[in-house]
């Protein structure tokens, strides 16, 4: 496995875009740095420290902190302290619903929309996802099955569902995070290809299907890991 500077540095990440505010490249730093697993959950860190790992004033850091506290993302711990939450099994029966219906349906609505260029644009992605996993580049891996889903997102063209599922993503990304550090990258499931053959042979609802099942035996593996950890 590679070290973690080498990590940053797989081919699944995408550099900050300058042209944006201060503040939204900031959010969007703390953002990633919560989505990839690189605070621990249950990890209080403090307001100052952030600033620093960021790289960043305290005022948009402090916005960012307030937006990702009201979409579930942080938990404010007191004492200039957040978190990010823990997982329970509550909260997993609840994320694998969601998911199942929010992936399978924007996975039929992008069917509407994509095109050949689309579906290779998808199978590069995915043929990088397998060299992250043969490689046991956990950044990499991370990075680059959020990337598969949420091109299929924005193929989607549904900016409701879209937030949605994106919003999930934060709330099971830090355990995943944990998960690939227990058992690895090679023994996470990828139905990507299932779903990709599928769309290419006009069938949405096998696509939808596929990706239904590649989110359930992924969840499902971080419930076990979880629950013997």
């Amino acid at each position: 496995m590679p070290a973690d500077g080498d990590m940053h540095r797989s081919e699944g990440a995408q550099p900050e875009d300058a042209s944006l505010p201060t503040h939204e490249r900031v959010y969007r730093r703390l953002r990633n740095l919560i989505l990839w697993g690189e605070i621990a959950p249950g990890q209080p860190v403090t307001i100052q420290g952030l600033t620093e790992r960021l790289d960043a004033g305290m005022t948009p850091v402090r916005e960012a902190i307030r937006r990702l506290i009201a979409e579930g993302a942080l938990d404010f711990q007191g004492n200039r302290r957040v978190s990010v939450p823990e997982l329970t099994a509550a909260h997993l029966d609840e994320l694998i619903y969601a998911r199942k219906a929010l992936d399978s349906r924007l996975t039929e609505m992008a069917f509407s929309h994509i095109t050949a260029s689309d579906i290779e644009g998808l199978e590069e992605i995915d043929a990088a996802l397998d060299r992250a996993i043969a490689a046991g580049d956990i950044r990499g891996y991370l990075d680059l099955n959020h990337r598969f889903h949420s091109r299929i997102y924005t193929l989607a063209r549904a900016s409701i569902l879209t937030d949605l599922a994106e919003g999930l993503w934060l709330r099971f990304g830090p355990s995943l995070r944990v998960v690939c550090g227990r058992v690895g990258t090679q023994n996470l499931p990828d139905l990507h290809k299932q779903a990709i053959a599928a769309l290419r042979r006009g069938d949405p609802t096998g696509a939808a299907h596929a990706m239904e099942q590649d989110v359930v035996q992924g969840m499902e593996v971080v419930r076990t890991a979880l629950s013997t950890g």
